[in-house]
């Protein structure tokens, strides 16, 4: 491999030394130099395609529920997460310098977004504008998804009443579980430093695990949706999110042994889908083997500075939603599906790109990787 070296650091929190731990961090020029910009768009467009066809109901969209999977790009996405989140509280100076980075990278453009549909939407509400404006859901809706509570208010009045479905932006369910990944971030953290890194990460993997599982289990049994529901918030996904900071903190280990971790996370992945007896034991497994395979995909093969024009996934994937919605809602496309799906994707990239320059890029740090590989890309 020869591009690892570590440096060693004690904990920022002064504890007592029978309980305080130094850690190495990993200082790999895979770090600076990796695929991940690339990834989220392409786990990004994922869940825009499937999106696509189980919005519109088209069958000759069907191939891409069929092939894809919203479900596995979504936990992809919180892999990621988990990796360069942790590295991010790590290289920050204070936990206001780490507060102040992730609120300047997520909220803007998520506020935009949700005011831009709370008030754009009156054009195609059924209902006067006055009464769209003063109704209780429009308030609601609005308060509710500006503080990451989609599920309090999805719909709007009047809105999308004729669609299979009427949530305006179903995509933003995971937005509020990535914001109490960043808010668990500094006790894990500290927790790691005052414990240990190995003892924290497995309990809280394990402890996910175990969420998820017993509630899956209730879920089959009642056969209520609710568990299921439950099952996919943040205690339940937060093993993905581990499994990813696992895989940073550990990454002179994963660097060594990559190519070994990389075949028996894909033997293990294929043996779950495929082989129905290993799936209850193997399921245990699933979220340290999807990290190894994503984070593999981001720090191995590098494909150049993807990200030197901008990171335009997070874009398309809180504007995709309401985007489909609209056009479904146009009633332009209903004997047109390719036409449609090509609507879709290319406004929804549109979208992306003027939500990256005109809200996105405006309110990062001048410390950050994109202004830097932007300005690199303006000086050649």
């Amino acid at each position: 491999m020869g591009r690892h070296n570590s440096t060693c650091r004690l904990p920022e929190f002064a504890l007592p030394p029978r309980s305080s731990h130094s850690f190495c961090l990993p200082t790999s020029a895979r770090l600076r130099d990796n695929n991940f910009d690339l990834l989220r768009l392409l786990f990004a467009a994922t869940v825009c395609l499937v999106h696509a066809h189980l919005l519109s109901g088209f069958a000759a969209l069907a191939a891409f529920s069929a092939i894809l999977s919203s479900v596995v790009a979504v936990k992809a996405f919180f892999v990621v997460s988990g990796f360069l989140i942790v590295m991010s509280y790590e290289r920050s100076h204070t936990l206001g310098d780490y507060a102040q980075k992730r609120l300047r990278r997520i909220y803007p453009a998520y506020a935009a977004v949700v005011v831009l549909c709370a008030v754009g939407l009156v054009t195609v509400s059924s209902q006067s504008a006055a009464d769209y404006f003063f109704s209780v859901a429009w308030f609601k809706y609005l308060l509710a998804n500006l503080a990451f509570l989609n599920f309090v208010q999805p719909s709007l009045p009047g809105v999308f009443d004729g669609n299979l479905v009427n949530a305006v932006n179903g995509a933003l369910w995971t937005l509020k579980i990535e914001v109490m990944f960043y808010l668990s971030v500094p006790v894990l953290v500290w927790l790691m430093r005052r414990l240990g890194h190995g003892r924290i990460l497995l309990l809280a993997y394990a402890a996910s695990i175990v969420y998820a599982q017993v509630l899956m289990g209730m879920a089959d049994r009642t056969g209520s949706g609710l568990y299921a529901e439950l099952a996919r918030q943040l205690p339940g996904q937060l093993s993905y999110f581990v499994a990813g900071a696992a895989l940073y903190y550990y990454l002179a280990w994963f660097e060594r042994h990559a190519w070994r971790c990389l075949t028996g996370a894909a033997v293990a992945l294929a043996a779950l889908h495929w082989v129905p007896p290993l799936q209850a034991s193997l399921a245990l497994l699933e979220p340290l083997a999807l990290a190894m395979v994503v984070v593999f995909l981001g720090l191995f093969g590098y494909l150049g500075r993807f990200g030197r024009y901008g990171d335009f996934s997070y874009g398309l994937y809180i504007l995709h939603f309401p985007i489909i919605q609209l056009l479904l809602h146009s009633g332009w496309f209903r004997d047109a599906p390719g036409t449609f799906l090509a609507t879709v994707l290319l406004t929804s990239m549109a979208g992306a790109v003027l939500l990256w320059h005109g809200v996105e890029k405006r309110w990062l740090l001048r410390s950050s990787h994109y202004v830097a590989a932007e300005q690199v890309a303006k000086d050649r």
